[in-house]
């Protein structure tokens, strides 16, 4: 199992280098990015997407045919298109979400950016996400790339991880804590 792990890993690292190397060469390196961060967000809210993509029953023309139609319809890139099929083809779909975390992050260490993952109750509006972004510029010391999802189950609040730091100010996190300070009580 864990030579899975590394395998995919390895393939992942692979094909995102490479395609990071050709959005480079042609000036399309934040183009590719804001496709991967919409595929990622497809990825993580379709069921039926994630199926598609990992399912090895699902030959390569089929799979060919719908990350196709997929692509069209999000507006995505020629460059990520074309990706996209040559993953299709070569029968790598499976490891896409891998290859969209190898891209992202090696684009963040070009940048000298850390990425925060942050999760908060509900949707923040574009000054509330600035706000969080410089707050967070200035915690840390350097850039900041921010990426936000939504959680509800936190009631309130938010939850941020930086690298290896988390920070748990959501109402969910509050509340648990209480929990466990009352439990130690009685």
């Amino acid at each position: 199992m864990a030579s899975e792990a590394t395998g995919v890993g390895g393939l992942a690292l692979r094909y995102a280098t490479a395609l990071y190397d050709l959005a480079d060469e042609r000036a399309a390196l934040d183009l590719v990015a804001d496709d991967l961060r919409s595929l990622r967000t497809l990825i993580a809210e379709s069921a039926d997407l994630r199926r598609m993509i990992l399912s090895p029953v699902i030959g390569r023309a089929d799979q060919g045919k719908a990350i196709a139609v997929l692509a069209e319809r999000a507006a995505l890139q020629p460059l990520t298109r074309n990706f996209l099929g040559l993953l299709a083809r070569n029968r790598r779909l499976f490891a896409l979400p891998a290859m969209i975390e190898r891209f992202l992050a090696a684009l963040a260490f070009r940048r000298g950016e850390v990425t925060a993952e942050v999760a908060a109750a509900q949707a923040l509006s574009p000054a509330q996400r600035d706000r969080l972004g410089e707050q967070l510029r200035r915690a840390v010391g350097q850039k900041v790339s921010v990426e936000l999802s939504v959680d509800p189950s936190l009631l309130g609040g938010l939850v941020v991880k930086i690298g290896s730091r988390m920070v748990d100010a959501s109402l969910k996190g509050k509340l648990r804590r209480l929990e466990m300070v009352m439990k130690g009580v009685r």
